[in-house]
């Protein structure tokens, strides 16, 4: 007998063994229970894994004899993706004005000094063709959508062969910079970065995730912007004079790499920190524009609000440009796709053609948008295959229809390819750039 069974009886022993396994049991229904029920109703009002531990903690620390206890308590509120616990940023300091660095007063020096130390990276591929870097992104985070991810991917897919074409350069992030600045003014800190660590680069082309390349051919008419530091999809009467806050797109725009450019992203984010400040600058933003519905502040009513405000400093180096799609609202141009491949051709980038379809309030990485999922991801489907079918033609496919992923063979094979020449002349075009030495990452 054992010495359990000496002090409490070979009975009393053989109960305390059966209540043991039966607790077993009845926690291991109770985990399973909860894991069904999520699985069916799904996350409810937790909505995070980070939400559920705190709701989880909470009731433990109003119930310290819950079952789960122990096992919660070692797990750690915020963790990378090896498992390391993560340390949240210091707070700001709300009495002192937000920078997104220190302050810069000579950078068209610095960089013209670096530019003649580095003759190999020229800002300007030929006389006037400059370097520019397209630069896109999307969250560290996994889309809320699972389908979103595909999407995304083919949204980079696009961008990637338009910059190849036209001998740009790209990068992708997929980092918050600055925690401050999430949302709408996450683009912010990465363009500064950008500035500053390529100075070889003449403009930096921000492209928002869900904005597609639809005319391969079109090249920016670069001469027309020579004299500008800022160019945006805009018209003059609709900012300066009806303040209106949808009167430009800050979803596609050109900055070149100047002094000039620090300033104005100096002055244009400190309405962007997010809590307190934002919400307080939405209120300003929104009883100075025109018809713009009450929210916090965004990046494009505040860049309409210092265009008008403080128009002497920088209206004259702003160019709102209107003859062409550098940003394209996907509502009116998605259902006219056909109507363009029966009338008329790439290389417009018009209303005839756009260069680009935006589709704001879209949202397909999220669950929730601002027009139904069905036809957003039904119409981004036609939007890349618009514009995959001008490359796809480069190597004598398209594909059977806007609606399809399957391709057609449109082009007979030959013993003699490079005699070959595609539709378009997008091969070899004369705008590439010959100077074009590898891309960012």
């Amino acid at each position: 007998m054992s010495v359990l069974g000496r002090c409490l009886g070979e009975r009393r022993v053989r109960q305390l063994h059966r209540a043991l396994r039966n607790g077993r049991l009845t926690l291991l229904c109770l985990v399973m229970t909860i894991v069904v029920l999520r699985g069916t109703i799904g996350a409810g009002r937790f909505g995070t894994p980070e939400q559920d531990l705190h709701d989880i903690r909470r009731l433990l620390h109003r119930h310290p004899h819950h079952p789960h206890r122990a096992l919660t308590e070692q797990q750690p509120q915020h963790t990378d993706s090896n498992g390391a616990e993560e340390e949240e940023d210091p707070p700001r300091d709300p009495s002192k004005p937000y920078s997104l660095g220190p302050k810069i007063s000579d950078w068209d020096e610095q960089r013209a000094d670096w530019l003649r130390r580095h003759p190999e990276r020229p800002s300007f591929l030929g006389s006037t063709k400059p370097r520019v870097l397209l630069v896109t992104g999307s969250s560290p985070k996994p889309c809320e959508n699972p389908v979103g991810d595909h999407y995304l991917l083919k949204s980079i897919k696009n961008k990637i062969d338009y910059c190849r074409v036209h001998g740009i350069e790209i990068f992708y992030n997929m980092a918050l910079l600055d925690a401050e600045m999430a949302g709408f003014w996450a683009k912010l800190p990465l363009i500064r970065s950008l500035l500053l660590a390529h100075p070889e680069v003449e403009f930096l082309w921000w492209m928002d995730s869900d904005a597609m390349f639809t005319d391969m051919a079109f090249e920016l008419p670069w001469e027309r912007y020579a004299p500008f530091n800022l160019v945006l999809h805009g018209w003059n009467e609709m900012v300066y004079d009806d303040r209106n806050w949808i009167g430009l797109n800050t979803g596609s725009f050109l900055l070149r790499n100047c002094q000039w450019s620090l300033d104005l992203l100096d002055v244009w984010a400190p309405m962007g920190p997010k809590g307190k400040t934002r919400t307080e600058a939405g209120k300003v933003l929104t009883a100075f524009l025109k018809d713009r519905p009450v929210f916090e502040a965004d990046d494009q009513s505040a860049m309409v609000y210092l265009l008008v405000t403080q128009r002497d400093r920088w209206g004259d180096k702003v160019y709102l440009e209107s003859a062409y799609y550098l940003h394209g609202y996907w509502g009116i141009l998605v259902d006219r796709y056909e109507e363009m491949i029966e009338n008329y051709h790439p290389g417009l980038g018009d209303h005839r053609w756009p260069l680009v379809t935006h589709f704001v309030g879209c949202k397909p990485c999220g669950k929730f948008g601002d027009y139904p999922v069905e036809r957003c991801l039904k119409q981004m489907d036609r939007a890349f295959n618009f514009g995959d079918n001008q490359i796809l033609q480069m190597y004598g496919f398209t594909h059977k229809s806007l609606a399809s992923r399957r391709v057609k063979r449109i082009r007979n094979e030959t013993s003699n390819p490079l005699e070959l020449k595609d539709e378009l002349g997008l091969l070899h075009p004369a705008f590439k750039a010959t100077k074009v030495t590898g891309t960012a990452s």
